[in-house]
């Protein structure tokens, strides 16, 4: 069966009949129904329905079905790129490609993701084929292969899966690429993030790049293909090697930014430049479009420096836990019995908890249960030797957390307590930095009003 662009059967009859192609602007005309106009687009498999996707006037893609009293007419032609969704064309012909590999790693979430235009389902494409026919732009950066690991929504992540994703982010390391990108969906990116970012922090040669999707790849505001590019442009050219988030760094298609594996958070529900980096700058600006990245923090780790190094694995016996006013102590008593080994309470300001529940906190330490403040506000420093509250807490035991986020101060308990149980010996890795997760001092310009501007 005779194939053109993903079509076949009656589709592609009827598109070498009209002489269209992706790109095209093309009118479909169908007995007893409206005319659809649109940006012809590919499939991204070889489909035998005949369902041709086009790109309408609003940025949206449909499915339109096909007969062979169906006709076709191409109104404009198309040059790719300049439109949402159209390919752009390549930076250089397949055999003067880049030198550089770089793996993607599918975990799931949206930007992994295709539509089905006839069933609205959404799929997933992690084969390289896809991947490039969708975002051909990355192959201005590097030659792409890919790999699926698992299709998960990321709430169902769990500690093992940043265990996997580390083993699978090594061996491929391990196999030469020089750089990964690990698809993944938003909501807790940033956990997963941290967590490789201590996995890998003794020795990493090339960077890891996380990346995924505000906005699915059928909105005309999708911010899908920029990411990966974006993504793909990062993991194969930045100078440094750490792990990182790469996601969009305003609401336009300018930059990314790449924010440290243990800074990063996610600030917002739906925007596309949801994250932010905590108590640090971003690491690097990206500039897809120029194929220019831009250093903001000269202090990393350089891409080469360093032989692999992996310490996998976590303890799944930890629990973050958020502190509000009326908060019984049998919450903490309750994890206690439970043979949980590690807490990190996020408390109020400074990382505080009401008194009440001081002596269930002073009996988990006493039964060997570590047990870490963070502070609810996020940007600045746990300090409890300010007030009376703090000064109890520390003597029940308590381990501040400095200026961590409470989702890195948990990852971090939770991949040190696989370690050590010794409670002299997890509170000196708690207070050291490993992997640029506490900083010495601040500055104003860490504060978001200060870093962006005025509102």
């Amino acid at each position: 069966m005779e194939e053109a662009w993903g079509y076949v059967g009656v589709a592609a009859e009827k598109l070498r009949e009209a002489g269209a192609r992706p790109g095209d602007v093309v009118v479909i005309e169908r007995p007893g129904a409206p005319p659809v106009r649109g940006v012809l687009m590919p499939r991204y498999e070889i489909e035998e329905r005949p369902i041709l996707v086009v790109k309408l006037g609003n940025g949206y893609n449909i499915g339109v079905r096909v007969t062979p009293e169906t006709r076709i007419r191409v109104e404009r032609r198309g040059g790719g790129g300049g439109k949402p969704g159209v390919p752009a064309p390549l930076a250089e012909p397949p055999e003067r490609l880049p030198r550089e590999r770089v793996v993607i790693i599918g975990t799931g979430g949206t930007i992994a993701s295709r539509i089905d235009y006839e069933t609205g389902a959404v799929n997933p494409y992690m084969d390289a084929d896809e991947i490039v026919q969708a975002v051909p732009e990355v192959l201005n950066y590097a030659r792409i292969e890919a790999v699926e690991l698992f299709r998960l929504f990321s709430e169902d992540m769990t500690p093992s899966h940043w265990e996997r994703i580390a083993s699978e982010a090594a061996r491929l390391i391990g196999e030469g690429y020089d750089g990964v990108v690990i698809a993944h969906g938003t909501d807790t990116m940033h956990y997963t993030a941290a967590a490789l970012s201590f996995v890998f922090h003794s020795g990493l040669p090339v960077p890891i790049v996380l990346t995924g999707a505000q906005r699915s790849s059928d909105r005309p505001s999708s911010d899908a293909a920029f990411n990966l590019a974006a993504s793909v442009l990062t993991a194969a050219r930045a100078p440094f090697a750490e792990v990182v988030i790469v996601m969009h760094g305003e609401t336009g298609d300018t930059y990314a930014l790449a924010h440290r594996g243990t800074r990063a958070r996610k600030m917002h529900t739906s925007r596309r430049d949801a994250f932010q980096s905590i108590n640090a700058v971003p690491l690097a600006m990206v500039w897809p479009d120029r194929g220019e990245i831009v250093v903001l923090d000269g202090n990393y780790r350089r891409r080469g420096a360093q032989d692999l190094v992996v310490e996998n694995g976590f303890d799944d016996r930890v629990a973050l836990v958020k502190y509000y006013p009326g908060m019984d102590p049998e919450v903490i008593d309750f994890l206690v019995d439970r043979g949980y080994h590690g807490i990190v309470l996020e408390g109020t300001g400074f990382g505080h908890v009401a008194n009440r529940l001081i002596p269930s906190i002073q009996r988990a330490v006493e039964e060997g249960v570590a047990v870490v403040a963070a502070s609810q506000t996020l940007f600045g420093r746990v300090n409890l030797n300010v007030y009376s509250t703090g000064r109890r807490m520390l003597k029940a035991g308590v381990i501040p957390a400095e200026d961590m986020t409470p989702e890195t101060a948990y990852v971090k308990l939770s991949w040190v307590l696989k370690r050590t149980r010794d409670p002299g010996e997890v509170r000196r890795l708690m207070l050291t930095p490993l992997a640029g997760e506490i900083s010495s001092r601040h500055s104003l310009r860490l504060y978001p009003r200060w870093y962006h501007g005025p509102a």
